[in-house]
């Protein structure tokens, strides 16, 4: 008899989860009114990342019940809002995959107490160097999603701080070709990426119903002259010092900026894992005091990892993720091809002075 491959039970659930939500978040796209409202950081969040994370936490703790759960949203607004619960409720409800055996896998809320709750549950998770934790962004790039452009629905399983599975569905991403805001999947259900460490990485498309068939992705190319360094960036991003990144691509000798530019941090492992147009990213926060919300990286940072990719913080250490909601040991962040990972981070240790 085989041997199991480890966490295949997880990565399943994770995978069903992530492509149901997927398509709970397309499902709002059809609609002109998005129940939009501000968060106190100003970002715009929808009924779509209420609903995808009462969706995904009802997959998980329906099978896994002592994991903890950290989400990046909270029920405040629906609890104070009933029009808005009420549309999250009939979005979080109705959205089933067409294929009975894997929908059986998942649970949907019940009630509407449940949903509030289920919410709840991952806005109260932290992760633990002793916990087992699944980390989830419903809907990550809220502001491009509103816009039609690139998104992603993201959840990692995070074990003893370790990153363990990372799974990211990408409703609007292109098969293959350059990855653009604007370059959309219309045929389609975008591309879900997923990866169980030691295994290599996994795409396929997004489907409607049983997980559709899936190809390895590739490592990513160790380059050895830097002129071949690719940064990807946000421009509009207002956290990170852009003019000591473009600093940095000159002490490399690489061009800059870089045509790929994307608002979604998950997106951006995305693109370098697809080899999308980039290798490699910097981070390097207009506060010393900045640091990055778990759910924006862990996942997304193994995908890359496991095709030859190095994390860091700026100081070359690997990221912690065992210290809460957030990367709160990690000051910015150096990612490229293990190759020439460390000639990047001299670059920047230059550019700060050090």
């Amino acid at each position: 008899m085989a041997t199991p491959t480890p966490y295949a039970q997880e990565l399943q659930l994770a995978s069903l989860a992530v492509q149901r939500a997927a398509l709970l978040t397309e499902q709002l796209l059809l609609a002109v009114d998005k129940g939009a409202l501000d968060k106190s950081d100003d970002s715009p969040v929808t009924i779509a990342d209420f609903a995808a994370q009462a969706s995904i936490i009802a997959a998980i703790h329906h099978v896994f019940p002592n994991d903890d759960i950290v989400g990046e949203e909270d029920a405040t607004a629906l609890r104070s809002n009933p029009t808005l619960l009420e549309r999250t409720w009939d979005l979080a409800t109705s959205i089933h995959l067409d294929d009975p055996s894997s929908e059986a896998l998942l649970h949907t809320p019940t009630t509407r107490d449940e949903l509030l709750d289920l919410i709840d549950l991952g806005a109260k998770g932290a992760c633990t160097p002793t916990s087992r934790t699944w980390t989830l962004d419903p809907v990550d790039g809220t502001a491009t999603f509103i816009r039609g452009e690139q998104y992603a629905v993201c959840l990692s399983l995070v074990e003893n701080g370790i990153q363990k599975i990372g799974v990211i569905g990408c409703p609007n991403l292109m098969a293959s070709g350059p990855v653009a805001e604007d370059r959309v999947d219309r045929d389609g259900h975008g591309q879900m990426l997923s990866a169980v460490v030691g295994q290599g990485v996994t795409i396929r498309p997004l489907g409607t119903g049983a997980l559709l068939p899936g190809r390895a992705l590739d490592q990513v190319p160790q380059i050895e002259d830097t002129a071949l360094v690719k940064f990807i960036d946000t421009r509009a991003a207002k956290t990170q010092d852009l003019e000591a990144h473009g600093r940095v691509a000159a002490e490399l000798g690489c061009a800059w900026p870089n045509p790929v530019d994307l608002w979604s941090a998950q997106m951006r492992y995305v693109a370098i894992a697809v080899q999308g147009g980039c290798n490699a990213f910097v981070k390097l926060p207009l506060s010393e005091d900045y640091r990055s919300k778990i759910w924006d990286h862990a996942g997304g940072m193994l995908i890359v990892q496991e095709l030859g990719v190095r994390v860091t913080d700026l100081e070359g250490k690997p990221v912690d993720c065992a210290l809460g909601r957030t990367l709160a040991g990690c000051h910015g962040m150096v990612v490229g091809p293990a190759s020439v990972h460390g000639r990047i981070l001299e670059a920047v240790r230059k550019v700060r002075g050090l």
